[in-house]
C-alpha cells in the first residue's frame, strides 16, 4: 500500500509504503510524476518503508513500464527502511539510474528528510 504524504516542496512525492506495491499504487503516483515534469522539473522521492514486502506481480510491471518511461526525469531519491534487502535495492537503483539515491534505517528518517529538502 502506499499512501502519499503531503510536502511543501513541489517537485517532490512523499510516501509510505507498507505491504505489498499494487498495480492502483503505481497509477496514484505515476499523475504525479507526470504533474511535476511538465513543470519542468526533476522529480525527487521520499520513500518510507515500514513493514514492506515487495510487489505485486502486476505492481512490479507497472512500476517498471513508468520507471523506464521517466528514469530521465528523475532527480534525488531517498530509501528509508527497516530492512537489509531494501538497502540492496536502494543501491541497485543507484546502479541504473543518473539519479543520486540514498538510502537510511528507519532510525534516521529526519536525516533523510533533511538530505531530500522536504
Amino acid at each position: 500500500m502506499v499512501q502519499i504524504l503531503n510536502t511543501k516542496k513541489d517537485n517532490l512525492i512523499s510516501a509510505k509504503i507498507s505491504g505489498k506495491i499494487s498495480k492502483n499504487d503505481v497509477e496514484k503516483i505515476h499523475p504525479l510524476i507526470h504533474d511535476i515534469v511538465d513543470k519542468g522539473k526533476k522529480v525527487d522521492f521520499y520513500f518510507e518503508m515500514e513493514d514492506f514486502h515487495g510487489y505485486e506481480l502486476e505492481g512490479l510491471w507497472a512500476d517498471l513500464k513508468v520507471d523506464s518511461a521517466h528514469i530521465s526525469d528523475y532527480g534525488k531519491m531517498a530509501f528509508v527502511g527497516e530492512k537489509k534487502w531494501q538497502e540492496w535495492a536502494a543501491k541497485a537503483t543507484d546502479f541504473f539510474t543518473s539519479s543520486e539515491v540514498k538510502y537510511f534505517d528507519l532510525k534516521d528518517k529526519e536525516q533523510a528528510k533533511t538530505w531530500i529538502g522536504q
